[in-house]
């Protein structure tokens, strides 16, 4: 059986097969801004329909969360008309398209956000790809509270742009992934310490955005599950979170490292964060995307039969060639 041709219904969503175009940041955009050469870029990736889902690179929901100056914006209502080109333009190509949406952190551009940088702790951060950010203000309640009701109306302006959903990112070292990761959240209140507290600003941000959205809205969530570093996030929370997000609302999980971003120390194999999906998927009733250095049909319908995720996300192969999936489709259709 070819899994990775079947399609696959999420709320009210029917998405026509099994391979993902994850986001994968352009610098495209002008003072966060959709520029016709966005709008091309999306276009030539979508043509013919192959991919059965795309989601757009992440858009920051407050000017102070920007990570690049090529970054594209979501954090204001007149944001919606230049996204709408976008949708326009992959729905156009048969292609369901789901937003991410963003807030950087500690990892944000001071040159561009004008504003002191916000964490869960007052913790210089550190990427696996040696990228630092700068010592953030803790946040407050209410600097937690304003952030939360950022994304739930970035969620918002995402549907009123026609995107198929959205998706909550906390992978890579973000906001998000910052109070979920012990490296960066030394939290003393509700917010900190146990798994439990280290997520309560997602379940809550998915609360919020589920309410901004309504009942029948797919949202998803990409997780950095795992930092592969000392003293980080493990397997066991990745699982643990999993479970408590699908109990709050999430619709799709897609799984990516933390702190050691897209990449996994030490792998190079196709999948590579194959462990964690199988491991989740098995935990959880809703679907998960699998991404991490998947360059070819055989081993992206290996790793579906073998129950690894549901779907799978293919980023550099995509981006080097923009119709790598007609030509997976076309060969496992013969």
């Amino acid at each position: 059986m070819n899994l990775l041709t079947q399609p696959i219904t999420i709320k009210n969503v029917e998405i026509k097969n099994r391979i993902v175009m994850p986001p994968m940041a352009t610098s495209k955009s002008e003072g966060g801004q959709v520029t016709q050469e966005l709008v091309d870029y999306y276009d030539e990736k979508s043509k013919g329909g192959y991919i059965g889902l795309i989601i757009t690179e992440h858009k920051y929901i407050s000017k102070e969360g920007i990570a690049d100056p090529g970054q594209i914006s979501i954090s204001k209502d007149s944001d919606i008309e230049g996204l709408k080109r976008i949708t326009d333009v992959i729905h156009k190509n048969g292609t369901k398209v789901i937003a991410q949406i963003n807030h950087a952190g500690s990892f944000a551009d001071l040159t561009v956000s004008g504003s002191e940088p916000i964490s869960a702790s007052a913790i210089e951060p550190h990427a696996a790809n040696g990228k630092k950010g700068v010592v953030p203000k803790e946040m407050t309640q209410e600097d937690i509270d304003r952030m939360i009701q950022c994304f739930a109306s970035a969620a918002k302006r995402a549907k009123e742009a026609g995107y198929d959903g959205v998706e909550i990112h906390s992978a890579h070292a973000y906001l998000l992934n910052q109070f979920y990761s012990p490296l960066t959240n030394k939290r003393t209140d509700g917010y900190g310490g146990s798994l439990e507290g280290r997520i309560r600003i997602h379940t809550e941000v998915i609360k919020a955005v589920r309410e901004a959205v309504g009942e029948d809205y797919l949202i998803a969530l990409r997780l950095g599950a795992c930092d592969y570093t000392e003293g980080g996030s493990t397997l066991e929370d990745g699982v643990l979170a999993s479970k408590a997000f699908e109990k709050a609302g999430v619709d799709l999980l897609d799984i990516s490292g933390g702190f050691c971003r897209y990449m996994r120390p030490g792998h190079k194999e196709q999948g590579y964060f194959g462990e964690l999906t199988e491991a989740i998927k098995r935990e959880v009733t809703i679907p998960v995307i699998l991404t991490g250095g998947i360059v070819d049909g055989e081993s992206a319908e290996s790793l579906l039969e073998q129950g690894t995720a549901d779907f799978i996300g293919v980023g550099r192969a995509i981006l080097k060639d923009s119709e790598w999936a007609k030509k997976v489709i076309e060969k496992n259709c013969k």
